[in-house]
């Protein structure tokens, strides 16, 4: 061969060699490139997202989110009425905790939120993949009590969620803040999720196992029309075949044995669970009250502690006559089976339309809550104002109010309690909230029965109580039938809210030939701060004018079968009383002979009402110059030094 053939192969091999490692440098540096493209350079976050009234909702969040952070798996947190539904799509990984309020409605601040995805998903322009890059799961708190409206609202998530193309992780899991069981079902949730994003839970769809598999593609990688890998389809008929109460999810939900671990530790017996867990105990006990064994309290009254030291007592002192510093108050059962936006409590207490836990012993409760009482008591000594007389009548309570909190009459051993109460002659004032006509029917005579008549019409009645019953009205008018067949005395118990049922009285006045109560007690709503579950401010709180204004509109309705009998103007509460009853030759007979009840109990003869009233002091009666202050003890006026307007 000669020297320039074999230059020109030589050249050949060497053009060939240059162009082989150009094209393989060039598809390695496009490969690098293509890469580096795909890598995500600024990590989008998942979000988590509290749907909250309570702040149950936002507490479980704020727990999770803390919980992610600590195992370094980036989540922010967001309260929807600080987020733009319309960057939903953006979005590859949400978790959301939804409280259920009013009616299975989310709570307002959620409102928009939880409109937009409806809409959404209803919109046939909007299509089935608008969110075919997310990943969700959805953790629900609600109270079962409320039955058909129970997690509504985060079912309803998921389904429109899904709706919209997003895969889910895990199935929704509902948490019963009323069931003592919350935390546990939680907790069991919150590990799903940490399993699923560390790719090793349930869902065999999220990715390679990594965090930004799940949560840290960029959304500006993927063209605008979006777009779902084909398995994502056939994952989503998966997940949504498996959507079943949390009941019935095999091996998802927690087991029964972690489930009867957690509650033979002193909270289940036979079966039946304490009524106040230990969430609501402390809440409670935060608020001075004594819980005796599973679901019943007592709590000294601010007035006990008044007519102590001499400076008057509340307006039952007034109207029939009670030694405030000789009264206990206490309840059988802190379950109620409304939910009433003025209630006192702020709804720390128990839910429920039935008895379903643990029963104590009658006498048990009588017995420790005197006890209780009378530590109390004990513990005025040496405060100003308070003699050791005054103490000593105190440490023998006389008069016991089962009005404190929750429904007494749910409480199945009731008349027992009544008669222990009785025959130890400590008169009882009862309360029922009118859920329970068929309890009330059965009640053995009490000193005074009241029915708390909160609103006059159906509509401002749910919107006032928030029963837990769907035919709460028909109870409620049952309730006041059964009361009209009562012997002993009866009210009605008015609670007026400024702009929500100061306006019926000719509804009212109609409720009255249903019940015919002895006396109806019109009061002013007591303002008790600011709180999640309500919206009454001190505009809603109505003056003592107002107060007067409308219990004589009511008087003036009813062509004098009811007169104003009594007031107690530092409670704001006016008395309205039968004429042909309780006002004898222009003298009112309103206050009662406790004595004679408890021989007339002890007699078991029949008695009415009549049998053991006795005269008013002329300071209790409306229109006294002492507003139904009395004028044996010193009235005391705190110095209220209000802040200039501005």
């Amino acid at each position: 061969m000669s020297s320039s053939s074999l230059r020109a192969r030589l050249t050949l091999v060497a053009i060939l060699s240059a162009t082989t490692f150009y094209f393989i440098y060039k598809s390695r540096r496009l490969n690098k490139l293509l890469r580096l493209s795909l890598k995500p350079k600024n990590p989008r976050k998942g979000k988590l997202f509290f749907i909250s009234q309570t702040g149950t909702s936002k507490t479980l969040a704020e727990r999770l989110h803390s919980h992610l952070t600590s195992l370094d798996l980036p989540f922010e947190l967001v309260d929807p009425r600080n987020y733009e539904p319309e960057d939903l799509p953006k979005e590859t990984f949400i978790l959301i905790v939804a409280s259920s309020w009013e009616d299975g409605k989310p709570p307002e601040t959620a409102k928009f939120f939880v409109d937009w995805l409806a809409e959404s998903a209803n919109d046939f322009r909007v299509g089935s993949l608008l969110l075919s890059r997310c990943k969700f799961a959805v953790f629900g708190v609600g109270s079962k009590a409320y039955e058909k409206s129970f997690n509504v609202v985060a079912r309803d998530l998921s389904k429109k969620m899904r709706e919209l193309g997003a895969s889910e992780v895990l199935p929704v899991f509902e948490g019963d803040v009323d069931g003592g069981e919350l935390d546990l079902v939680f907790e069991d949730w919150s590990k799903r999720v940490v399993a699923v994003l560390k790719g090793s839970g349930e869902d065999d769809h999220v990715g390679n196992g990594s965090v930004e598999s799940v949560v840290g593609v960029e959304s500006d990688d993927f063209d605008d029309d979006g777009g779902a890998d084909d398995d994502d389809d056939d994952d989503d008929d998966e997940v949504e075949s498996e959507m079943v109460d949390l009941e019935d999810i095999a091996g998802k939900g927690p087991s029964r044995r972690s489930m009867d671990v957690a509650e033979t530790n002193g909270k289940v017996s036979n079966g039946k669970r304490d009524m106040v867990t230990p969430v609501i105990r402390a809440s409670l006990e935060k608020q001075g009250y004594k819980i005796i064994g599973s679901h019943s309290g007592v709590k000294i009254c601010r007035w006990t502690k008044s007519q102590l030291r001499g400076r008057g007592g509340c307006y039952k002192h007034s109207f029939y006559g009670i030694e405030s510093h000789r009264c206990m108050e206490a309840t059988p059962s802190l379950a109620c089976a409304n939910k009433c936006v003025f209630c006192w409590r702020h709804h720390t207490n128990p839910v429920g339309k039935s008895w379903q836990w643990k029963m104590d012993d009658p006498l048990v409760i009588v017995n420790t809550a005197i006890d209780l009482h009378t530590k109390m008591i004990k513990q005025m000594k040496g405060v100003p104002g308070v003699t050791q007389e005054r103490l000593n009548e105190g440490l023998t309570p006389r008069h016991c109010a089962l009005s404190l909190v929750g429904e007494p009459i749910m409480y199945p051993e009731i008349n027992t309690l009544v008669d222990e109460l009785h025959q130890r002659r400590i008169s009882t004032f009862l309360v029922t909230n009118a859920q329970f006509p068929d309890k009330i029917k059965l009640l053995k005579p009490i000193t005074q029965l009241y029915v708390s008549v909160d609103a006059a019409t159906k509509d401002s009645l749910k919107a006032i109580d928030r029963p837990l019953f769907g035919d709460f009205w028909e109870r409620f008018l049952d309730s006041l039938k059964a009361l009209r067949e009562k012997q002993q005395r009866t009210v009605y118990r008015l609670t007026l809210v400024k702009g929500w049922n100061t306006e019926d009285i000719d509804a009212y006045f109609q409720l009255f030939s249903i019940g015919s109560p002895d006396f109806v007690e019109i009061k002013g709503v007591t303002y008790c701060g600011s709180s999640a579950t309500s919206k009454l401010t001190m505009e809603n709180v109505p003056w003592h004018s107002d107060v007067k204004a409308f219990s004589e509109a009511l008087s003036l309705k009813s062509r004098g079968e009811y007169e104003v009998a009594c007031e107690h103007a530092h409670s704001c509460c006016v008395l309205l009383a039968k004429t042909d009853k309780f006002k004898v030759d222009g003298q009112w007979y309103t206050w009662i002979d406790y004595e004679k009840f408890h021989d007339l109990v002890a007699s078991g003869r029949p008695f009415n009402s009549n049998d053991y009233m006795a005269a008013t002091p002329s300071w209790a009666v409306y229109g006294a110059e002492e507003g139904g202050f009395d004028p044996d003890h010193t009235r005391y006026r705190k110095e209220r030094n209000h802040k200039p307007k501005q």
